[in-house]
């Protein structure tokens, strides 16, 4: 499998740890600006702009320019935009999900909203809370940007998008529709944001339950890195298996236009 490819990532795990650039992530991403290669990195996490995720990464020391990265709010937004254009959302999310539903052209509002929209925050609030079970109860469409039960923080675990969900569907029996990883759906509207084609396309991430098992079913290449939270004992438990297993993003450096060669 060789010729001209374009690269999906995963941020967290592939690119940086806990804040901090994995070894030879740097030296991987200039050899694709270098080479004009179209990348895209991706994001589960909804709570960050794009212009707010390339400061973030800058302070790592990875210069990745906010067209090249691609969040859970973002596809949340462009599914909505085709779903039900110029519609309503009462979003329980930060500004990463918010900027995006306004620059589609979504009124926020929870006043008989088409759409309750949960997504990550840093402080979910019960009042608010409260406020999307009552609106899904009288019959607002319940989405999720993505349905991660936990997040990382450096004191341990932190409540995510998929436990707020769980709670919010324990009361009111309605499941939502997550738009995120491992639904292919985001790297699907990754590829179109791009002008891509999934037959030349390859996903590396650090998870066989999100990222590897998406990518499969949005017909990419797959390669998994041991830097993040899969290993190569979990690749075994799967009944699916990425295209190419490598200990790090740094593995490709000298052969991004042939990884598998």
């Amino acid at each position: 499998m060789s010729g001209s490819w374009t690269y999906l990532m995963d941020m967290d795990g592939v690119l940086v740890r806990e804040e901090h650039i994995v070894p030879g992530a740097d030296t991987f991403l200039a050899e694709l600006q270098d080479a004009a290669t179209p990348f895209v990195v991706l994001t589960n996490n909804s709570i960050r702009t794009p212009r707010d995720l390339r400061a973030r990464l800058l302070r790592s020391g990875l210069d990745i320019p906010e067209e090249s990265i691609w969040t859970s709010a973002l596809a949340t937004a462009t599914f909505l935009k085709n779903q039900r254009p110029g519609g309503s959302a009462y979003v329980v999310g930060e500004s990463g999900l918010t900027t995006a539903l306004h620059e589609i052209g979504y009124v926020l509002t929870d006043s008989d909203p088409d759409y309750v929209v949960l997504g990550e925050t840093r402080t979910y609030s019960f009042e608010a809370i409260t406020t999307a079970i009552r609106l899904v109860e009288r019959g607002a469409r319940f989405i999720a940007t993505n349905p991660d039960a936990t997040g990382p923080s450096r004191e341990g675990s932190l409540p995510a998008t998929g436990a707020i969900a769980a709670l919010i569907t324990r009361a009111t029996g309605r499941e939502p529709y997550y738009v995120g990883k491992p639904n292919p759906l985001m790297m699907r509207s990754a590829l179109r944001a791009i002008g891509a084609h999934s037959e030349t396309t390859l996903m590396i991430g650090d998870r066989m339950d999100t990222d590897v098992v998406s990518g499969l079913e949005a017909g990419l290449q797959t390669i998994l890195v041991l830097t993040g939270i899969s290993t190569r004992a979990t690749v075994e438990a799967f009944p699916y298996r990425p295209t190419l297993v490598l200990e790090s993003v740094a593995d490709l450096v000298g052969r991004t236009s042939d990884p598998f060669g």
